[in-house]
């Protein structure tokens, strides 16, 4: 079969198209046959191993495919050998079988994307009707989930993002206000775009002085949920002390517990679902790479040229 394959880490010049033999089964897992593959920006992190969990060499990268069963039916599922490749292997009890009317691309946009953005704007966010909300990276794979999320829950919507054509994009998922990522004074500039006050939410994955200003921009009882570090620079260090005087909270996740709680995951799953069936919800999907140029994708992802969900074609 063909894959992509590392020996060592790094960039995307590391990630090799290769012929491999096919994964063998052990235990209860059996062999998925892979038509459409998700790319994460975890997947960067992973390549070079910088994620929260340590990798081990050599590797398949990526780990969310709709591929089918043995029985043929058609499944959305996170893969056990790794997801660059035309064949995976899957745990049969873990994976989500996927309604007709939901298109291969859309399922891989809510697989970690879509249920990470449910999960940190419900669950960890506690998004009420009417509170503020900002959405970092606003025209990427969880940020334009989050934006439609976000309003269909009644919140008054601030997106971040950088080049024209992004801004025009939140514009058109529902964002009210677009602040661009460049702004000096990024905490001002959140503030002026919540008409001259705190916000209430800040869903962040950027990390370093993206995450310092933002917490500069929270309201009394304001919610940061930190749920990546994409510029792979930390912010500074903070106090719980600092915290106090305006009640605020600073929320960790990583959406790889949630994965554990399985009824809670059929929930996000059922509700998203339900969503693109209805209409009320359209996920981006944005350019689609052949597997073999997968480092291309990688490339393009890192240099923030990607919008919506990135897919991979095993076919070519």
């Amino acid at each position: 079969m063909k894959a992509i394959y590392i020996t060592e880490f790094g960039g995307p010049e590391v990630m090799k198209y290769l012929d491999l033999p096919e994964p063998v089964p052990a235990g209860s897992q059996v062999l998925l046959e892979v038509s459409a593959i998700g790319i994460n920006y975890a997947d960067t992190h992973q390549t070079e191993n910088s994620y929260l969990s340590t990798q081990k060499l050599p590797l398949i990268p990526g780990m969310e495919v709709v591929g089918k069963m043995p029985d043929g039916s058609r499944v959305l599922a996170l893969a056990a050998s790794g997801g660059y490749c035309q064949k995976t292997l899957v745990n049969p009890k873990t994976v989500i079988p996927l309604p007709d009317k939901v298109s291969d691309g859309q399922a891989l946009a809510m697989m970690v994307q879509g249920s990470t953005a449910h999960m940190i704007l419900k669950k960890m966010g506690q998004i009420k009707a009417g509170e503020s909300v900002v959405i970092h990276a606003g025209a990427g794979g969880v940020g334009s989930v989050a934006i439609q999320l976000a309003k269909l829950w009644g919140a008054f919507v601030i997106a971040v993002t950088s080049s024209d054509e992004k801004k025009k994009l939140c514009m058109q998922l529902g964002a009210d206000v677009v602040v661009d990522a460049s702004e000096a004074d990024l905490a001002q500039a959140l503030i002026k775009a919540n008409n001259g006050k705190g916000v209430d939410l800040i869903l962040e994955m950027v990390g370093g002085t993206t995450f310092d200003q933002s917490l500069d921009a929270l309201s009394a009882f304001g919610r940061i949920v930190f749920y990546g570090m994409a510029s792979r620079k930390p912010p500074k260090s903070l106090q719980p002390g600092a915290l106090m005087p305006k009640s605020q909270s600073v929320i960790g996740f990583w959406l790889v517990n949630a994965l554990a709680d399985k009824e809670l995951m059929a929930e996000v799953f059922m509700d998203l679902f339900g969503m693109i069936i209805s209409g009320k919800l359209k996920p981006v999907i944005g350019s689609t790479y052949p597997l073999s140029k997968a480092a291309d994708a990688h490339r393009d992802m890192l240099a923030r040229k990607t919008v919506g969900k990135i897919v991979l074609d095993p076919a070519n």
